[in-house]
Formats: C-alpha cells, sequence, structure tokens
C-alpha cells in the first residue's frame, strides 16, 4: 500500500483533508506530505493540514479546516457557530467558533476566520455534526448566553432545542435562569 493510499483512507473520513499528526498515527514521515504537495497530489491548506482536491469540496469543509487547524484533536465546533449548524436559531456568524481545552496552546498563524475558545468540555457536553464534532445543544445555548449572543436568538434556540426534544424541562429552566441573570450580573 502507497503512503498516498494510506493517507487517502484518512483524508475520506476528514473531508479530504490529512493532517501531521494523522500521518504520524498513520507511520508515515510527515516530509511525506510536503512531497506529496510538491507532486501536486495534495494541497497545504494550513500550517499541518493538506487536502485531496480529488476529493468533493463539501458543506463542512471549512469548518472540518477550523477544527483540524488546531492540531488538537479535542477541538469542536461551538458557540454561535453551533447554535447556527444545530439549527437553534437564526443566528449567522461571521466567524467559525470552536473551542479546545484550556491547557491547549495553538502555536500556528492565527487564522482570521476562526475564533478560538478555551474550555474543558466533558463528553456529555458534546454531539457530532456531519462527522465533525460539535458541543450538543444545551452546552451550545450555555456559551451562548455566556458570550453575549443576544436574547432574542436565545429564547428562540431555547424553545427550538425544547421543541425537539434536545432539552429537558429542566435544562430549559437553567438555561433561561442563566440567561436572566447575564443581566443582574
Amino acid at each position: 500500500m502507497t503512503i498516498q493510499n494510506v493517507l487517502w483512507e484518512t483524508a475520506v473520513e476528514q473531508d479530504g483533508y490529512v493532517t501531521t499528526l494523522d500521518a504520524r498515527d498513520a507511520g508515515v514521515p510527515v516530509v511525506e506530505l510536503a512531497k506529496l504537495a510538491h507532486r501536486g497530489k495534495l494541497r497545504r491548506a494550513a500550517h499541518g493540514v493538506y487536502r485531496f482536491d480529488s476529493l468533493p469540496v463539501g458543506r463542512g469543509d471549512h469548518y472540518r479546516l477550523a477544527v483540524l487547524w488546531t492540531g488538537n484533536r479535542n477541538t469542536v465546533l461551538s458557540h454561535d457557530t453551533a447554535l447556527d449548524l444545530l439549527g437553534l436559531c437564526d443566528i449567522n456568524p461571521d466567524d467559525v467558533h470552536i473551542t479546545v481545552p484550556k491547557q491547549a496552546r495553538i502555536r500556528r498563524a492565527g487564522r482570521p476566520e476562526v475564533v478560538v475558545h478555551h474550555e474543558n468540555l466533558d463528553v456529555k457536553d458534546l454531539a457530532w455534526w456531519e462527522g465533525i464534532r460539535c458541543v450538543n445543544e444545551f452546552t451550545a445555548i450555555r456559551q451562548g448566553i455566556d458570550t453575549g449572543v443576544p436574547v432574542h436568538l436565545l429564547r428562540e434556540a431555547i424553545g427550538t432545542a425544547r421543541s425537539r426534544g434536545r432539552i429537558t424541562p429542566a435544562d430549559e429552566r437553567a438555561l433561561a435562569t442563566r440567561l436572566d441573570e447575564r443581566f443582574v450580573s
């Protein structure tokens, strides 16, 4: 099996992307990614992230790139982005919001369209969106409350999550209380 074939298997699962971490995990020397890029088999998409352009670009392409760009396997889509992707309210974020663990240090040049948040999330806080790790509905709304998303959007999000059965009545009350307390502080 060729190096390209080994990386291809990972790329198929990641919207066409492979990272230096993926190469290391597969036992492929990282320098081989640069060689494949030089030969036109891969394209360098960001620091440590490459793409097989022969795989089609999907709806989640730029979200996947934002998550992989950090170089941290615990990165998830979050905040305004999660509210939008989970269809909770009529929010239209300009940036892709991601969350990494508090102790994570991103040693790569910044991406202007990506907002990085630091928070230690539990497995119960997580879900999936189109094969990409994302916070769940409760956590997305909580994060929106904490970061100042407009109240009407948060009320819409709470109502939508509740009507879909994605949060419990107790969750709904807790989020509504947290939202009310935002104005008391």
